[in-house]
């Protein structure tokens, strides 16, 4: 059995876990110029809420725990299912161009790695289904991939309803489009050539499916070998609205950024339409996922259009490392302070109002200086017969705290 213990941010990476809020202050930035709050939800959540709904969470995958009175309750493997629900709940006539923010941990199962707990930063907004949005959605997407530094990336487009619009043309059971899908999803053409062979499909519709696994690359190329296969209206109407989407991004000079996959077709139960994924190079796997979701809410009694992303902020740290963009945390102390036993109420005052005035402060008794080996901008001594503040090997002397003041201010204003 694997612990469940995250060990990933221990005590001697102090410096990884600084680099870690600094990027996350930028994520929280860049979605607050977007206009969305933050928000937060519990840790723990009803097991019933996921169990009971279809296409949402592998049951498997989720952290149980049985509390006091008996009740199962999860450890929150997912943001956007609880956001929903408590979205169905609000009075509808105000769910109108909703946005909201989080940078929340969750929790699941994974085979991949033992690590159990990981945190995800996105957005949600509920209440408008149109192009204009889901365009906005992916441009805020890119536009913090640029804020952390990264050029060396691709933003995949692809559109859920393109899929089912085909599919829908079939008779196929649920098990035989499950087994398209795993085929799509793992590009192994050779195997769903040969199962694709064994279904009574018209042969045209037969080719578009067998082709899906191809349709990637520049928005307009795939476009253009897609219109080759004579789609019925529907398909045509459901590959309309990516291209809606794509037209409205070009607004944002985001272009040479987004390629097309409509081979993309994770979680079809979830996702209604435009789904997005990005990927940086060197790494692996998707930083940012995300789509538009506009029939979960009818899974808690209550339809709301909505659209969301999440970035995995342990993987995007794993990538800014990678590509060298992690700057060296800077020391976070501006001034360290020592005093003797009779200036220890006055260095003690000076101290105070420092820290009113913004800058960080620690301070000792005198004796401590010899053997401390704190980094610190200015070292101020405040002794019995002199006090003194030291900036960049010069010594300075000082009468009172209206003089450190000007020394202070003084450094600020020359650099």
């Amino acid at each position: 059995m694997h612990s469940l213990v995250n060990n990933h941010y221990r005590a001697d990476q102090i410096e990884r876990f600084q680099q870690r809020e600094e990027l996350i202050s930028k994520l929280k930035h860049r979605f607050k110029t977007y206009g969305y709050k933050q928000i937060q939800t519990s840790a723990f959540e009803k097991y019933d809420m996921y169990a009971t709904k279809t296409g949402i969470v592998n049951t498997e995958d989720m952290i149980k725990i049985i509390d006091a009175s008996g009740e199962v309750l999860v450890l929150r493997p997912d943001i956007t299912i609880p956001l929903t629900q408590w979205m169905t709940n609000k009075n509808q006539l105000t769910v109108k161009h909703d946005r909201y923010f989080y940078v929340m941990d969750v929790f699941r199962h994974a085979e991949w790695n033992e690590q159990k707990e990981r945190t995800q930063a996105g957005i949600e907004y509920f209440g408008d289904s149109s192009p204009t949005v889901d365009a906005e959605v992916i441009a805020l997407a890119i536009h913090t991939l640029h804020d952390c530094g990264f050029s060396d990336y691709k933003i995949e487009i692809g559109h859920a309803g393109f899929f089912k619009a085909l599919i829908a043309q079939t008779s196929l059971s649920t098990t035989e489009i499950t087994n398209i899908q795993r085929f799509i999803q793992s590009k192994n053409l050779a195997e769903m050539t040969a199962y694709l062979e064994s279904l009574t499909i018209d042969e045209p519709l037969k080719t578009a499916i067998r082709n899906i696994p191809f349709l990637y690359g520049q928005p307009k190329s795939v476009i253009n070998e897609i219109n080759q296969y004579g789609l019925d209206n529907e398909v045509k109407a459901e590959l309309q609205k990516l291209i809606d989407v794509y037209t409205n991004l070009q607004a944002y000079d985001l272009s040479e950024d987004i390629v097309f996959n409509l081979g993309l077709i994770n979680d079809m139960d979830y996702y209604s339409d435009i789904i997005f994924q990005g990927f940086i190079n060197q790494i692996g796997r998707p930083v940012v996922m995300g789509g538009r979701y506009d029939n979960l809410g009818d899974q808690f009694g209550t339809h709301i259009p909505a659209i969301g992303f999440a970035f995995d902020v342990d993987l995007l740290i794993h990538a800014a490392s990678q590509h060298h963009l992690l700057s060296e945390p800077e020391s976070s102390i501006d001034i360290c302070l020592y005093y003797d036993t009779n200036t220890q109420q006055e260095a003690v005052a000076a101290a105070f109002h420092l820290r009113n005035q913004g800058y960080s402060v620690i301070s000792f008794p005198k004796e401590t200086s010899e053997t401390a080996t704190i980094q610190a901008t200015w070292e101020i001594m405040y002794t019995e017969n002199v006090y003194t503040a030291a900036v960049d090997n010069q010594i300075y002397q000082f009468k009172n705290f209206v003089d450190l003041q000007g020394l202070l201010q003084a450094k600020k204003e020359n650099g």
